[in-house]
């Protein structure tokens, strides 16, 4: 396991953007469509300019075309694209040549009889983000269903990740990264800075961890 990618998402001002770039965050994710934490273009792009080279900023879409979501990146000027939900490979396909890097972001359904393609890039994306069924909401999902349905690649883990839960989240799901939300908010929408830096630490601790305990039992 290397270092840990952390990313922040629905960051709504410039106090969550200082906030998310002082803890050490390598992502800042920004609600470009339906949601609580939803921006407007306008915003978003004047948030992304605030983030440093090194940390990487994402609009986040739901439930839009393919190209409406294209547009909506390149509005807010943002230099990735997460794609959330019922997403083809003809759709990541039509954005393959915008200036994008793109991400992926599914579940795993208990209740859907063809599980989703895990292997990050099949759909053409920089990364994959498995979330809970019921995304936004900081719910936590059976991480057991890995042992049978793993990703591989650069794959983020998500779904009710919070800075006491994150580190054991780690440690059984073993992601190349984490995504975080509700879990770093005081009420729902409503970033608290200190669970943020909280949260960035113990992803980030855990692997160290990890890489540690790699290293003594080889």
């Amino acid at each position: 396991m290397t270092d840990m990618f952390v990313k922040v998402c629905g960051v709504r001002n410039a106090a969550d953007v200082a906030a998310g770039v002082a803890a050490g965050a390598d992502a800042l994710g920004f609600m470009l469509t339906e949601s609580v934490r939803k921006l407007d273009t306008g915003t978003a792009r004047a948030l992304a300019a605030e983030l440093p080279p090194g940390v990487l900023s994402v609009g986040v879409v739901n439930g839009v075309p393919a190209a409406e979501a294209g547009r909506l990146a390149l509005a807010a000027g943002v230099r990735a694209l997460q794609l959330h939900g019922r997403y083809t490979r003809e759709d990541f396909a039509a954005l393959a040549h915008l200036p994008l890097r793109l991400l992926r972001a599914t579940h795993l359904d208990p209740d859907s009889a063809e599980p989703p393609e895990l292997a990050t890039g099949a759909y053409g994306e920089e990364m994959l983000l498995l979330d809970s069924p019921s995304y936004g909401r900081g719910e936590r999902w059976d991480l057991g269903r890995l042992e049978s349905a793993r990703p591989s690649g650069k794959w983020l883990l998500a779904g009710g990740l919070t800075p006491a839960n994150v580190a054991g989240a780690i440690r059984v799901a073993k992601p190349w990264g984490v995504d975080v939300s509700s879990g770093v908010e005081s009420s729902r929408g409503i970033k608290d800075p200190q669970l943020i830096r909280d949260f960035v630490a113990a992803a980030k601790n855990a692997a160290k961890a990890e890489n540690a305990e790699n290293v003594e039992n080889a």
